[in-house]
């Protein structure tokens, strides 16, 4: 089942380091896209290593402090990081105690995950059956998820996706915005996104697929977009989700939220919810927001 997944886990605040500003520790399954994330953060000022061991972090940090191109760090780690995995709770322990440390991990389905290894033809890390080797990758990192403060499970993204939305979490401060949203449309009979915030079902509106001039087009079509709003009742959907996001964005904000997820969902999520999504995304783009508009289900 596609899906679109991002967890925020709540966790007390921590007091920022003295010596770095940020400390984001990239992770997750392989094939679940850390690479993209790395590169995507990396654009948004961060200071970025890969496979660093666990040992030298402190002193990496130590090193780089005070030096304005390496106030965020972030450091990728995998299943091949063994020290670290073998001591988590104490590697992190030690982190916290001295520095503002984040976790992002990725994830995705074991049969996504499955395909696109036979698509890059690269054999898993840990070897052997390459389904037998994601399910013991799970137990490894099962501790490192059980700590993350952000999950995403990258199953129904493609690396552009996964880029735009890992840049607009993890912002540098001068270009960040108060929230970042991500508008999904998607088709009920491909599964519901998991972890969104809000969810809209837009199937009670008149559907574009029955007629055939429009059928083979799709919701961000100017045709199918026409068909769609000419009806009384979308405008009046419209208009009462607008007000409904113009009351709770500015309430997300002054609660602390840094992400909100919001889906629009239709039959099989090729016309109506992706032009719905459009309409939404024209509406609350003058807030201050980092908007990312996400069409799972349009090939």
């Amino acid at each position: 089942m596609n899906r679109n997944t991002l967890q925020e886990k709540d966790k007390k605040p921590r007091e920022k380091t003295k010596l770095a500003s940020r400390v984001l520790i990239i992770t997750g399954l392989s094939g679940s896209g850390k690479t993209v994330a790395l590169r995507a953060v990396e654009d948004t000022d961060f200071f970025c290593v890969d496979n660093l061991p666990v040992s030298l972090i402190s002193s990496l940090i130590t090193k780089t402090s005070g030096q304005p191109s390496t106030r965020n760090i972030a450091i990728g780690v995998d299943i091949r990081e063994k020290e670290f995995l073998s001591g988590i709770d104490r590697a992190l322990n030690a982190l916290r105690s001295k520095y503002q440390v984040e976790i992002l991990f990725l994830e995705a389905d074991s049969d996504v995950l499955v395909r696109r290894f036979k698509e890059t033809r690269r054999p898993h890390p840990l070897g052997g059956d390459i389904a037998e080797a994601i399910v013991a990758e799970h137990k490894i990192l099962a501790p490192l998820k059980k700590n993350a403060d952000r999950i995403i499970d990258t199953s129904s993204l493609s690396p552009h996706q996964l880029r735009k939305l890992v840049s607009s979490i993890y912002a540098s401060a001068k270009v960040q915005k108060d929230l970042a949203v991500s508008l999904i449309s998607f088709g009920f009979k491909y599964g519901i996104p998991q972890n969104i915030d809000l969810l809209f079902d837009v199937r009670f509106l008149p559907n574009p697929h029955f007629i055939p001039l429009l059928k083979d087009l799709n919701g961000t079509d100017k045709k199918v977009a026409d068909f769609i709003f000419k009806h009384a009742e979308t405008k009046k959907f419209i208009k009462k989700v607008r007000d409904l996001l113009n009351f709770l964005i500015p309430l997300y904000i002054r609660e602390g939220k840094s992400y909100l997820s919001i889906a629009f969902g239709c039959t099989g999520g090729k016309h109506r919810s992706p032009a719905l999504t459009e309409e939404i995304a024209k509406l609350i783009s003058n807030k201050n927001i980092d908007l990312n508009v996400i069409h799972r289900d349009i090939s």
